[in-house]
């Protein structure tokens, strides 16, 4: 058995479902066109629509060292899953035993037997099971398990992908990712004890530790959105690197100044959003140049934030 007792017992009592399954790392514009097309195809049917997915990346399991860091912890994904209004999610273990069945196995011992599925919504190159297969395969698999599998229509914009995502974060081009995603990237994490740097330039910072999993954007100044655990959302600069200028060694930092704010953040939770990317990181001559790379760079983050 794969889900526990109590999830498996609600499931084979409900009604049939209309389904689909994916990682579903980043909740990406793909991801939500595939999700719109279940929802269309469930209420079609008059049958609710669920989402199964993973609690880890498979790779952890089938190939540990070539694990991507990812752009959602599985509390943010699960979040951006529940607001596209889909009526289950399922989150299934990612165990060697449930990476050691085949698609079929999966499609019957899983979907039909645990979860009541009776309709499959494939998307259009999506690949599941050991030793995977293909949609003919998929569809007489399906046949063969009651499950009816139909293949989801392609995003016009066939560059949109959470590993084309990545490369984009780590080249810096929040932008870009904003594009595919559908949304700013953010990052979450507890602000820590830090070395007081900033408020010597003037700019007082907040030392960010981010959650371990998540993928830093490439090393540089962005503007960025700051919001508290009390709601609030600030303005504010942040930069990510080894402040070369101030030679606090090789250890990679996220600091983020909050604009017109003045408070003890240590401990909190906070969530920064990016905007824009003002610059690379780089080295001054000295720490009034650095100085005053900084005003810059909060004017500038301050007209991104804050068109007139």
């Amino acid at each position: 058995m794969y889900l526990c007792k109590e999830m498996r017992e609600q499931a084979q009592k409900g009604e049939a479902r209309v389904a689909s399954i994916g990682f579903f790392d980043g909740v990406h514009r793909g991801h939500l066109y595939l999700i719109r097309q279940l929802q269309d195809e469930a209420m079609k049917r008059g049958l609710p629509s669920m989402l199964v997915t993973f609690d880890r990346h498979p790779r952890t399991v089938v190939s540990p060292n070539h694990v991507p860091v990812l752009l959602t912890t599985l509390e943010e994904k699960e979040q951006l899953l529940r607001q596209t209004g889909v009526d289950e999610i399922v989150v299934l273990p990612f165990t060697y035993e449930l990476s050691r069945l085949s698609a079929r196995e999966f499609m019957e011992q899983v979907l039909r037997k645990e979860l009541n599925v009776r309709v499959l919504i494939l998307g259009y190159d999506h690949v599941f099971g050991h030793g995977g297969g293909s949609l003919n395969d998929y569809m007489r698999w399906g046949e063969e398990t009651g499950i009816e599998v139909v293949r989801a229509c392609e995003l016009a914009d066939t560059m949109v992908s959470s590993s084309k995502c990545r490369r984009m974060l780590e080249q810096g081009d929040v932008n870009g990712a904003r594009e595919m995603l559908g949304r700013s990237y953010a990052l979450s994490g507890e602000v820590v004890r830090g070395f007081h740097v900033g408020h010597e330039l003037g700019f007082p910072t907040a030392n960010m530790q981010p959650d371990a999993e998540k993928l830093l954007p490439a090393n540089g100044a962005y503007a960025v959105w700051v919001t508290l655990e009390d709601g609030t959302r600030h303005g504010g600069m942040l930069n990510i690197g080894n402040r070369p200028t101030i030679g606090n060694g090789e250890a990679l930092s996220v600091e983020v100044n909050l604009m017109d704010y003045e408070g003890d953040l240590y401990g909190q939770r906070i969530t920064v959003t990016f905007e824009h990317r003002l610059r690379d990181e780089q080295r001054f001559a000295s720490r009034d140049e650095l100085m005053d790379q900084l005003a810059q760079d909060e004017a500038q983050a301050r007209r991104f934030l804050f068109p007139s």
